[in-house]
């Protein structure tokens, strides 16, 4: 007995009339729907849709030179701008059932170019776009159209200028190419920008705890300052301290993440140390938590974007002047001088200094690179506990102050054992 022959136009044809038929039941529904609001008049039904997509398989296929095919879109759209005539005269002017009316006539093309994954895509991708079509407009009205425009920029320099830059050493003193310079800066952006996004748009109107957790993955320093200047204002308060505590535990685990993408060796070694410290921060933290006195007013966090252009290259500046710096210090003080240097540092922005210490060629150990990791860290919490004192005061700043100071000095102290 003959195996039964396998025709691909058949099976092609079958997908095709499926996905027509199920877009058209997803349109006829979103018309009525919308049917009040839009237009009281509403063109196609699911057998109108399926029936497009057939046309749309049978012109192609007649004719693969797309003759056919495009004399039956221009048809449809002669018959849509009809539609189109009377919706302008109920003041009615989108144009989605003409986009939605082209997907399902490209079905045809696209199941006999493509697996079915593509069909299977363009459904799914077609009817998660209509039933999001309130969150969409939530988005559109929420969004910083500023915000746009910079990611725009940072997606220009990321994926067409980034490619571009020679991929050798060609800066004296820097031992790294412009390439890896700026993937470096690209990258830890991208992590700093993924935390703003989620601090924003995700958690907006925050209350004080969830704002350190999230806040600590983009900036633990701007979080303790912001959260401090809300104790001052406020008065003490137990759910306060917790939030700032809590900044700093997620500042362990971003390093940790950020090390882990430049250095697995020294993410192995940091991970015990930094992850322990992150954890007791958020044991505290939620004893802290537990005794909140109800005052859950909700904060705004600085809209300040870590991708804007400035910052970017300002990053890229210190990256390579830290560079330099460790380089000098290494080469002529060695271990002891850079423990030095990544104390004093720690007094700053840790993450430049970081970044080159992840990425730089030195004289002493990735052990050593690792200590001094550590003791940054270290000492950029004394410097988050004297903001905690000095916008907070004394009296309702001094229970975070403390325990950053105590983490603080906890950090370094590890630091000598690793």
């Amino acid at each position: 007995m003959k195996p039964f022959p396998y025709n691909p136009d058949l099976i092609h044809f079958a997908v095709t009339v499926v996905f027509s038929f199920l877009l058209g039941l997803e349109i006829k529904t979103y018309g009525q729907q919308i049917e009040e609001e839009e237009s009281p008049h509403f063109i196609g039904s699911a057998r109108t849709y399926t029936f497009l997509g057939i046309l749309g398989f049978i012109f192609y296929r007649l004719d693969p030179g797309f003759l056919v095919y495009v004399a039956g879109l221009l048809g449809f759209t002669g018959v849509f701008m009809l539609y189109y005539h009377r919706k302008l005269e109920d003041q009615k002017t989108s144009i989605l059932l003409y986009l939605l009316g082209l997907v399902v006539y490209s079905l045809g093309p696209l199941s006999m170019h493509y697996t079915l994954w593509m069909p299977a895509l363009l459904f799914v991708l077609t009817v998660f776009i209509l039933n999001a079509r309130q969150a969409i407009h939530d988005i559109s009205t929420s969004i910083n159209a500023r915000e746009i425009e910079t990611l725009g920029k940072m997606v220009l320099l990321s994926a067409v200028i980034l490619p571009l830059l020679p991929n050798k050493n060609v800066l004296p003193l820097v031992p790294l190419s412009p390439f890896k310079i700026w993937l470096a800066v690209v990258v830890v952006s991208g992590i700093s920008y993924g935390g703003y996004i989620a601090q924003k748009y995700f958690f907006g109107d925050r209350q004080y705890l969830l704002t350190g957790l999230v806040g600590g993955l983009y900036s633990s320093t701007a979080v303790t300052v912001v959260l401090s200047k809300k104790a001052k204002e406020l008065g003490g308060s137990p759910i306060l301290t917790a939030a700032v505590i809590a900044a700093t535990a997620m500042m362990y685990f971003r390093l940790i993440v950020v090390t882990a993408l430049f250095n697995l060796h020294i993410a192995k070694t940091l991970l015990i140390p930094l992850g322990l410290l992150g954890l007791a921060c958020l044991a505290v933290a939620l004893v802290y938590a537990r005794n909140r006195d109800g005052r859950q007013s909700r904060i705004h966090m600085e809209d300040k974007n870590p991708l804007e252009l400035g910052t970017a290259f300002a990053f890229a500046a210190l990256f390579v002047i830290m560079i330099v710096l460790t380089q000098f210090i290494t080469s002529h003080y060695g271990s002891w001088g850079l423990n030095a240097f990544s104390f004093i540092v720690g007094f700053s922005d840790i993450d430049p200094f970081v970044l080159s210490l992840l990425t730089g060629k030195y004289a002493v150990g990735l052990e050593k690179i690792a200590t001094a990791i550590v003791i940054a860290t270290g000492s950029n919490n004394i410097l988050k506990a004297l903001y905690s004192l000095w916008f907070a005061g004394m009296k309702d700043g001094r229970h975070a102050a403390y325990w950053l100071l105590f983490f603080g000095s906890l950090t370094i102290a590890i630091s000598f054992l690793i």
